[in-house]
């Protein structure tokens, strides 16, 4: 499979799994699981056809690490990122003192005045490193990276999750913790 299919196999999981499975008519459980097997039948009902090996191979490249399996590889989710309502049975976790967020400069102001929103998605992703924080910003213009103060918002009580592919999440952030 060459990088051109990959990466259409991979936009297409991302809009199923993570925003409209309905599309498909696919079944998500409450965490968010697909059954493998039936996504990749109604994957091929919609001309976007993988065989199993593709469809680990995608999962297993993916620069972002997007997708995982179930230990036996019979069902498959996104790992964060949902602007549906699923469950991602993720406990609470203590984050390091500082994490980042990359966004757009376009999206700034409202962001210092605001703080930063979910809007339709479950959570405000946050990322470890600067560079990740980078690409995330580079997707919507010009990037720009915020330092939020994630010891103190912990310390404060604000909840953190980790997703598997080492995402940070939280509700919300609120001005006073962006530096």
């Amino acid at each position: 499979m060459n990088e051109q299919q990959k990466k259409k196999i991979s936009k297409f999981l991302s809009l199923i799994l993570r925003h409209k499975p309905e599309t498909i008519n696919l079944n998500l459980d409450e965490n968010g699981w697909a059954d493998v097997e039936e996504l990749k039948e109604k994957c091929s009902n919609h001309a976007i056809h993988f065989t199993l090996e593709d469809l680990d191979e995608v999962v297993e490249t993916n620069d972002k690490r997007r997708f995982i399996f179930n230990e036996d590889k019979t069902r498959i989710r996104a790992n964060q990122g949902h602007s549906i309502d699923i469950d991602l049975a993720l406990n609470p976790q203590q984050p390091p003192e500082f994490l980042y967020h990359g966004t757009a400069q376009a999206n700034l102001d409202s962001i210092l005045d605001k703080g930063i929103e979910k809007r339709n998605r479950q959570h405000v992703h946050l990322s470890s490193d600067k560079e990740t924080a980078t690409k995330v910003g580079m997707r919507h213009g010009k990037p720009v990276i915020l330092t939020i103060m994630t010891g103190q918002m912990f310390k404060e009580g604000i909840l953190f999750y980790l997703s598997e592919n080492n995402v940070w999440l939280t509700d919300f952030i609120d001005t006073k913790y962006i530096l």
